[in-house]
């Protein structure tokens, strides 16, 4: 009897690719997909609510036993245009960051850089961005559709992926598609051949789902902004984040 596998994605325009592939790629009885922020989608891992998670990297700590089964992330070699530090004075004179806690791994990136590359020592707030008004005066970390929406807004603007790849050059991955169970071989061969399909089919995606952009903006962004191959270069980085966020960041508790 074939087992329905729970697949948690994520509701950020970067996604769409991936679930356009699912959808179409896989039948109703295969998989059951619930979309939701990053953040969540660790949690819904870790109490057993899915199987498999668009997970951002920083939580993988997080959970037991994390398996990446893709071959295809959230991750960029240049610009990524959806995590950015925001802010109305320059980097220099910014006395608190406002953190859009959405994603781990955007947080622990702005520990990381604030500490080693652009050395300073902000407060470091969480703020919900969904419940708040936007303040363009102050200094916010703003994280997928939030940052597409805003960051015109600003006077100063850092693009978190630029930054890292600029520091470390490495590229860096955001989110991976991780199970914390085993699953069928054949199960997780065609759920990349969904993926791999959705990623070829951008247009068709940004015009299936509601979303707040322009259409082409929407496809230019997936297709210059977004890197969704997992290969060697990225898994690199991947590793060397989750290596300096577990050796300088995990005994600071700095986020209020």
């Amino acid at each position: 009897m074939q087992i329905m596998v729970r697949i948690a994605a994520i509701n950020y325009l970067n996604t769409i690719p991936f679930i356009y592939g699912l959808e179409t790629r896989m039948a109703p009885s295969e998989i059951v997909l619930d979309c939701c922020i990053p953040s969540a989608t660790a949690a819904r891992l870790k109490d057993g609510r899915c199987d498999v998670g668009l997970v951002p990297v920083g939580a993988l700590s997080e959970l037991d036993n994390p398996q990446i089964i893709a071959d295809y992330c959230i991750g960029a070699t240049g610009p990524v245009a959806s995590v950015l530090l925001c802010s109305g004075k320059p980097l220099e004179q910014v006395d608190e960051i406002l953190l859009d806690t959405d994603s781990r791994t955007s947080v622990l990136l702005t520990q990381y850089l604030c500490a080693e590359k652009w050395h300073i020592s902000p407060r470091l707030t969480s703020c919900d961005f969904s419940r708040e008004a936007i303040d363009t005066e102050r200094c916010c970390l703003l994280i997928g559709d939030k940052a597409l929406a805003n960051a015109g807004r600003f006077r100063h603007v850092y693009d978190m992926a630029e930054e890292w790849i600029s520091f470390k050059h490495l590229p860096f991955v955001f989110a991976c598609w991780v199970a914390t169970r085993p699953l069928d071989p054949s199960f997780i061969e065609k759920f990349n051949q969904a993926l791999a399909f959705g990623i070829s089919h951008v247009n068709e995606a940004v015009s299936k789902y509601n979303h707040q952009f322009p259409r082409d903006y929407a496809c230019r962004y997936l297709q210059e902004n977004i890197s969704f191959a997992l290969d060697s270069e990225k898994r690199a980085g991947l590793t060397e984040f989750r290596r300096v966020a577990l050796e300088k960041l995990t005994p600071r508790a700095c986020v209020s």
